[in-house]
């Protein structure tokens, strides 16, 4: 079915150098950061050299004022080749839209054109051991302290954590104020008192590093205060909409490539003399599979045309967010099963499609929190 997006002449020629890109670069060595657990900094960089990061950005930045549907294609294509742990998606348009929406000219003069080369690699706290998504119950404080804050606290499962040079941090500022009471930070690399554990050893998503974060004394400039102090929380929500879309596109993509493994596979694979495709649970499976994704498909179509429209659409993302990504977990679980023992075997990509998707349904707001966020749209 045709897609009802604009895309372009100068989108499909981006889309072709980018796809010649992840199939080149990436591809070919994304086993080996899967076994190490980290993507080299290497990437980020080479990205950046070919504009491949925050081309939203303005030419003054070293972007080139591109539309959302770049941001698209990037997503979809890191997640169709299968090199979802590839975190570009999470730098250019989850973190580094902080700094453009919310900081002065001074700050996006001094962080965003490191981000759009790839120099420096972003990542966002907002998570914390005990709070979960639960953000007004977050714990981590900033006390002003002369022409500093000072940073106390400590955040988990966070992405790009082991990489990331500037970490947006989230920390209350006034604990006695709610949701209104947290402010942004920005703490850069090397910041005294700012600290990293261990690599978070995950079922899938290994080739993305995930970290543990620690602030002890940590002093950060004034100036690295991000939208006004007691803003945070409303810059967060602001953002949160692009996020979810963002996390829902990956879901998609990724569902499309297990689908077309899977056909690939079932057609090639005999069993009882023939192949495995001919076979009617076969068919009605795939056929179940291949309609759920073409619904989420044209679903997550629209809403991207709306999200370029400046609409309010938080509710329907969140039902993005919640239908599409748990869509991807049984389609990754029913074409795995296809492939019967060897979908189990890592040398079978899609058993890694299978187990990276487990996470779709719980990082950027679970399931759950979805489904809340739903019911108050709904006015319940």
């Amino acid at each position: 079915m045709q897609r009802i997006l604009p895309f372009k002449e100068e989108h499909r020629l981006f889309k072709d150098a980018f796809a010649k890109f992840v199939a080149g670069k990436l591809v070919p060595h994304y086993q080996e950061w899967e076994d190490q657990g980290i993507v080299p900094r290497e990437v980020f960089t080479g990205m950046g050299d070919y504009g491949f990061l925050c081309p939203w950005a303005e030419e003054k930045y070293g972007g080139v004022g591109a539309d959302f549907l770049y941001s698209v294609i990037v997503a979809e294509e890191l997640a169709g080749q299968g090199v979802r742990g590839v975190f570009s998606w999470l730098h250019s348009d989850i973190v580094a839209p902080y700094i453009d929406s919310f900081g002065t000219e001074e700050q996006k003069a001094r962080w965003l054109p490191g981000c759009v080369s790839g120099e420096k690699i972003l990542a966002v706290a907002m998570t914390e051991p005990g709070a979960g998504s639960d953000l007004a119950a977050m714990r981590t404080r900033a006390v002003r302290d002369g022409e500093d804050y000072v940073i106390n606290g400590s955040k988990t499962f966070i992405s790009n954590g082991i990489l990331a040079d500037l970490v947006i941090v989230a920390a209350k500022t006034d604990p006695t104020s709610g949701p209104k009471g947290v402010s942004l930070f920005v703490v850069e690399r090397g910041t005294p008192g700012f600290g990293r554990g261990r690599r978070i050893e995950k079922v899938g998503l290994h080739a993305q590093d995930t970290a543990e974060l620690f602030f002890e004394d940590c002093r950060v400039p004034a100036a690295n205060l991000l939208g006004g102090e007691g803003k945070g929380f409303q810059c967060l929500m602001k953002k949160l909409q692009q996020e979810r879309l963002m996390v829902s596109l990956v879901a998609q993509a990724s569902a499309e490539r297990c689908l077309k493994l899977t056909i690939d596979y079932v057609k090639d694979r005999k069993i009882f003399g023939k192949p495995l495709a001919a076979f009617q649970n076969t068919q009605f499976t795939l056929a179940e599979v291949a309609s759920e994704i073409q619904v989420g498909r044209s679903f997550l179509d629209t809403l991207v045309l709306r999200h370029m429209e400046g609409a309010d659409v938080v509710k329907e993302v969140s039902m993005a967010k919640y239908w599409v990504c748990e869509m991807e977990s049984r389609a990754a679980s029913r074409c795995l099963q296809l492939f019967g023992g060897y979908g189990y075997c890592k040398e079978y990509e899609i058993s890694r499609l299978w187990t990276d998707a487990r996470v779709q349904t719980i990082y950027a707001g679970t399931s759950e929190v979805m489904k809340l966020i739903i019911s108050r749209g709904l006015e319940l």
